[in-house]
């Protein structure tokens, strides 16, 4: 691609990105909807403006690395301790139920490969952080008994399938499922865990101490940046995923992470909110570009249309999506409004889906007609649990409070 057109092929999705995230917040919908929707029009499906070339999966890559960071930078540890054991069963239920409906469907009922139904249940597992904070925070229950459960289940359920993406990444690049690989794997992310965040937080201190006493501008935005990217370089020599990397760091350099060993390294909130402002922009500007690129690489005209497995696939995986995270909360004590309302704020995907069926994508594991199956589970979920939670509440917040 020439140098020209490459520019103009970043204004188009940038822009449009843009265009149709305000639409979609508009309408009151998610943004990331958007986003997907815009990749969907200006790709190959319909205008075919644009072409996901490698430059431009180049950029989305970085995009995802650096939603993992943010995912890490708001994720809040001792929000999981606040809401105890119901957090963590609401999570574990809602990650695995998810994950065995989606499995079983793909691999017994449709017959498809292991890992690629393997793949399919992990595209169901996480809740997205993001759009349930939205959410519950424009319907102001963010503070409520549910409110606290759904966050603290959510933040667990993004750790897990930050760990189970890693796993399957394993699987998808040594060609099939290797317990072994798995058991290094999962010691490799251990090691990572404990010490990438210690390693960051200590890097922290040396970048606020630069940072207190250059004149120069911009300190902070290239050394976090930098941080971030040999992170997610670290990631991978240890044999786990880049964005791993991303989130590590994130999860290390949050206001609200904690350190095991004592006040001498404790959060500094005012330097991690001065990251945080001042990663933002950055964040938003690549982060659009992945869920563009997503779009870009469906290509609904090679998709058969006329075939019912697209319909079927779809609405089964569909109905296995939501039903394994309503049944999330009904293993804990609570009114079953308050259940229901876990449930149903349990139900959105977003990014980690589309993080799952990209890289089940990517390696060959989901040919068009399954990947698009799971862009569209994931995007309704996505799309329709706001719209349904603020009818909950509505009706039923009064017998809430």
């Amino acid at each position: 691609m020439a140098v020209h057109d490459y520019f103009l092929t970043l204004l188009i999705i940038l822009l449009s990105a843009r265009l149709f995230t305000e639409l979609a917040v508009r309408l009151k919908a998610p943004g990331v909807i958007g986003e997907l929707l815009a990749g969907v029009l200006i790709g190959p499906s319909l205008l075919n403006w644009v072409q996901p070339v490698e430059a431009v999966k180049l950029l989305a890559e970085i995009g995802i690395i650096m939603l993992l960071f943010e995912v890490g930078l708001e994720t809040d540890v001792r929000r999981l301790a606040q809401t105890g054991a119901k957090a963590f069963v609401v999570a574990f239920v809602g990650l695995s139920m998810p994950f065995v409906l989606g499995f079983l469907l793909a691999y017994r009922f449709f017959e498809l490969p292991l890992l690629t139904a393997l793949f399919i249940g992990g595209t169901l597992t996480a809740t997205s952080i993001g759009i349930t904070l939205r959410v519950l925070a424009d319907l102001k229950r963010q503070d409520s008994t549910e409110g606290q459960v759904v966050l603290g289940a959510a933040v667990l359920d993004d750790i897990l399938g930050v760990v189970m993406l890693a796993l399957l990444y394993e699987f998808s690049i040594g060609g099939g499922v290797n317990l072994i690989n798995a058991g290094k794997v999962l010691l490799s992310i251990m090691a990572f865990f404990v010490l990438a965040p210690i390693a960051a937080k200590l890097i922290s201190f040396i970048i606020k101490h630069l940072g207190n006493v250059s004149d120069v501008p911009g300190l902070i935005p290239s050394t976090i940046v930098s941080l971030m990217l040999f992170f997610a370089w670290l990631a991978h020599a240890v044999g786990a995923p880049e964005l791993l990397g991303g989130f590590s760091a994130g999860l290390a350099l949050s206001r609200r992470f904690f350190l095991p060993f004592g006040a001498s390294l404790a959060s500094d909130a005012g330097f991690a909110h001065e990251i945080e402002a001042q990663m933002k922009p950055i964040i938003h500007l690549f982060t659009p570009i992945f869920f563009v690129t997503v779009g870009l690489s469906l290509n609904l005209r090679e998709i058969e249309w006329n075939s019912p497995f697209v319909w079927v696939f779809s609405s089964t995986i569909f109905m296995a999506a939501v039903a394994g995270k309503i049944m999330s909360p009904l293993f804990i004590k609570g009114s079953w409004l308050q259940r229901w309302a876990i449930g149903i704020a349990m139900v959105p995907r977003g990014e980690i889906g589309l993080i799952f069926a990209e890289l089940g994508k990517e390696s060959n594991i989901f040919n068009n007609a399954i990947y698009a199956g799971m862009i569209i589970v994931v995007a309704l979920t996505t799309l329709l649990t706001p719209f349904i939670l603020k009818w909950f509440y509505g009706r039923y917040g009064a017998q809430l409070n």
